[in-house]
């Protein structure tokens, strides 16, 4: 390399002036001892030298631990959740062109499904390594604080773009003007955005169950007896979703925060599910089923809910019967959250 003075080759050089003048900084250095043969004809090399040894390699190995943790919950999502190429589709023409405040045969079809996918969420929880070693009061917590979000993430997996629609587990499928009018209501236009925010993640099955379990398995749900054991439960979880979405795109690294940032955006919809609740059980003309109703709102929050008088009432809408009443004598599909989380009664509920 060749530097010139636009002087008189004698430049004063010290801390101040020193990059004023390369070529008399470069002489300043002959004078005082520097071997010529130290110049570097690369002046970026040591730069480029320093950036190949920080970008390492890093290591997407699982542990044999980590490996049996996720194909566990992988098989936990696909049995409990078909994914949409394995559903027939079909549609219906009810309110399919204009937004009404609620289409009452939607709705009762909604509300069907919505239980049955409610039921299959408890059924996905229990095959959860660790979940059952809970205490009962603390699944019934995760579920009740979790299910909505999780609801809502597995129907917005089953987003068509294309037609701007979601498929059912049954194979229904409804456009956006179909599904507010199911009862979506104002939620909606807020649902088909966070579908569409899950198009680029290009989140496979396996990610998608993961995901699930880091929304149920959470510490910081309030009411927990033990909080710091669900803490531990949710940390493989974290870290198997890191490595197992970085294995699948190592060239795309942020794919795994950006996939967390999803859990705090479905705690906001399910917010804005219960306050749908208020208005929405003003618009049905009869009661809401009861596991939507505890997903929905805590059930103090529904006037009926303890003065009605009716003798037919399921008494684990009550929450200080949910503990009681887990291994009580109640056998019928409508006892509520208690009674899905019990290992004795689930079977006739899936």
């Amino acid at each position: 390399m060749v530097y010139t003075c636009h002087r008189d080759k004698n430049c004063q050089i010290n801390k101040v002036t020193r990059n004023r003048c390369q070529y008399c900084r470069l002489q300043k250095c002959f004078e005082v001892g520097m071997s010529k043969e130290a110049v570097r004809n690369d002046r970026n090399k040591k730069k480029k030298d320093v950036k190949e040894e920080v970008v390492l390699p890093e290591s997407y190995e699982l542990s044999g631990e980590l490996e049996e943790l996720i194909n566990k919950i992988s098989k936990a999502h696909r049995e409990t959740f078909p994914s949409l190429c394995q559903l027939g589709k079909y549609t219906t023409n009810s309110s399919a062109d204009h937004r009404v405040q609620l289409d009452l045969g939607l709705w009762d079809k909604f509300s069907e499904l919505s239980t049955k996918c409610i039921i299959k969420i408890v059924d996905f929880a229990k095959q959860l390594p660790g979940f059952t070693t809970l205490t009962i009061a603390d699944q019934i917590t995760l579920l009740k604080s979790a299910c909505l979000d999780i609801l809502m993430l597995r129907i917005c997996t089953r987003y068509t773009p294309e037609q701007d629609t979601m498929t059912f587990s049954d194979g229904l499928t409804l456009n956006r003007t179909q599904m507010h009018n199911a009862g979506f209501g104002p939620l909606t236009d807020l649902v088909f955005a966070f579908a569409g925010q899950l198009l680029p993640l290009e989140m496979d099955d396996t990610e998608t169950g993961l995901l699930s379990a880091i929304c149920l398995i959470c510490g910081d749900r309030m009411d927990l007896e033990e909080p710091q054991k669900v803490d531990r439960l949710q940390e493989p979880l974290l870290e198997a979703l890191k490595i197992y979405a970085r294995r699948r795109r190592p060239n795309k690294p942020h794919m795994f925060p950006r996939m967390l940032m999803k859990v705090t955006d479905l705690r906001g919809i399910s917010t804005k599910g219960a306050e749908r609740a208020i208005t929405l059980k003003m618009e049905i003309p009869g009661p809401m089923p009861p596991l939507i109703r505890e997903m929905l709102e805590n059930p103090e929050a529904f006037e009926d809910s303890s003065d009605s008088g009716d003798t037919n009432e399921d008494p684990l809408l009550k929450p200080l019967l949910f503990y009681q009443t887990v291994k009580s004598e109640f056998n019928n599909v409508n006892q509520g959250w208690a009674g899905l989380t019990s290992s004795q009664y689930v079977q006739i509920c899936v």
